[in-house]
């Protein structure tokens, strides 16, 4: 049997707008991986609203975990992305209550990180929304969100998919 470190081998994940790369990360083996594009989504009180492309992904033996990845266009700064996360966050989390906000470095880069719990599909959860300031205005908003009772060592997974990360 080979060591664990010998036989990691992440698949590289590509963030791109208008054919412009925009960040890079790796998703763990036996993760799922899905993007989808520009989309409209009906909010809770009818109100429409453009959702940019999002990257999704979750451990292939964990359903109860979930992390996205998104840049939307006009969200230059720290403020303008928790406004964003405030307008989808109920797509994501209902009831969320937000336990601990702190600034720290992602792959050299100014980010934020505001930690919380809610409800999700009726079940308790927490989560994680991570604001990284990229080159040229742009700003990556990331969302992990957690079931009570998922499996613990996932987040080694989660937190190599951070390390993981790099503007373009």
């Amino acid at each position: 049997m080979l060591p664990a470190s010998l036989v990691w081998a992440d698949m590289p994940v590509t963030y791109k707008d208008g054919g412009r790369a925009l960040f890079t990360l790796s998703a763990p083996d036996f993760w799922t991986v899905r993007a989808g594009g520009p989309r409209e989504l009906a909010a809770p009180d009818g109100e429409a609203r453009i959702v940019a492309r999002v990257i999704g992904m979750h451990p292939v033996s964990e359903p109860r975990v979930w992390v996205g990845f998104v840049s939307p266009r006009g969200v230059r700064n720290v403020d303008e992305a928790t406004a964003y996360l405030r307008d989808i966050g109920p797509f994501l989390v209902k009831d969320a209550q937000v336990d601990s906000r702190k600034s720290h470095r992602i792959a050299g880069r100014a980010a934020t990180s505001i930690a919380g719990h809610g409800r999700r599909k009726g079940k308790t959860v927490n989560f994680k929304a991570v604001l990284i300031d990229l080159p040229n205005g742009r700003m990556a908003i990331s969302v992990v969100v957690m079931e009570a009772g998922a499996d613990p060592a996932i987040v080694a997974d989660v937190n190599a998919i951070y390390s993981s990360f790099r503007a373009k």
